[in-house]
């Protein structure tokens, strides 16, 4: 999409966009691009392969990215900020990124309706076992069973951050009792009717009727539900990921899924994706599969661009941006 006539090029700071952009967000990168350039006023190139993306990254303090390599980023000579389109940055370089003193920042927040949605979603197909309704139409069979109701049901969210506490208050506003597990119990939403600290998670393990992962991947959460927690958990209890898929071991929750020791899975993240074809979480009727989809919605160009504006406005006047990603990840 050609520029607008009305921006101004600017050159110093000179800001890019690489070609990963368009890669992870192929059906909306043109519409970002141009909400971004509307929104910050000026000229964004904006790469369309990997190489085009290694001449813009030479001499940009700024890039906008969906993914960075180590060689890209060793390709940069004057980088200072590195603006990613995803919550999680996991798979980013971010070793050499610290050791060169360049900020990061994500884009948290943007996705909390969506997910927090998409959740209540797989909750509700879980208490109204609209799955089971799925298979039954698929087969024009018409065989009546009973559901269950999300009032006065426990929802257990690891991680209370933008998406965590959105869900909580659409689950608070269904009945629930929401128990939150957070490093900062004393910050969350009035929502959340008791938060506790990481080291007592078993302690809502064993309470809750849906356990909803919102954390991000860290070395402190990678594999953090395994055979213990799954085993804590009741038979009627059904285990959501939207997370990241470092965050269960899946070699351990197949066969608890398959032998209902834990009644379900919504899972839209994998230790590998796109998960395997042949992959047994397909076959189970008590598990509900999305392709990372969950922080999809129509006004990502519009939030994305907000966001961006704000760091934008931060980084020029020499202050700490809103979602810069703590130095500790």
């Amino acid at each position: 999409m050609p520029a607008d006539p009305e921006l101004r090029h600017v050159t110093d700071p000179s800001v890019v966009m690489l070609h990963t952009v368009r890669a992870s967000h192929a059906h909306d990168a043109a519409a970002e691009h141009a909400a971004i350039e509307s929104r910050l006023g000026i000229e964004i190139p904006m790469a369309r392969t990997p190489a085009e993306s290694a001449e813009l990254i030479a001499d940009a303090e700024i890039v906008f990215a969906g993914g960075l390599t180590t060689e890209l980023l060793e390709a940069a000579t004057r980088l200072e900020w590195i603006q990613a389109f995803s919550s999680g940055v996991d798979f980013y370089p971010l070793e050499r990124i610290r050791e060169e003193g360049i900020v990061l920042t994500n884009a948290a927040g943007i996705s909390a309706d969506p997910i927090a949605e998409q959740i209540l979603g797989y909750m509700l197909t879980f208490s109204r076992r609209l799955h089971r309704g799925h298979r039954q139409q698929a087969d024009r069979r018409w065989e009546r069973y009973e559901g269950r109701e999300l009032n006065g049901s426990t929802l257990g969210i690891v991680g209370v951050g933008a998406i965590g506490s959105r869900l909580a208050e659409l689950a608070d506003a269904l009945g629930m009792e929401v128990l939150g597990v957070t490093p900062r119990p004393e910050v969350v939403p009035d929502a959340v009717s008791t938060a506790v600290a990481p080291d007592r998670l078993h302690d809502v393990l064993a309470e809750v009727d849906y356990l909803a992962l919102c954390c991000p991947l860290t070395p402190e959460t990678r594999g953090l539900i395994g055979g213990p927690e799954i085993e804590t958990m009741g038979r009627d209890a059904v285990l959501i990921n939207v997370a990241r898929g470092g965050v269960v071991d899946y070699d351990r929750l197949e066969p608890a899924l398959a032998n209902r020791e834990i009644a379900g899975a919504a899972l839209d993240v994998f230790p590998e994706e796109p998960y395997d074809p042949d992959g047994v979480l397909w076959g189970l009727s008590n598990v509900v599969v999305t392709p990372h989809m969950a922080g999809s919605t129509d006004r990502k160009p519009e939030r994305i661009a907000d966001l961006i504006a704000r760091n934008y406005e931060a980084h020029l006047a020499g202050e700490a941006m809103p979602t810069r990603v703590d130095d500790r990840r």
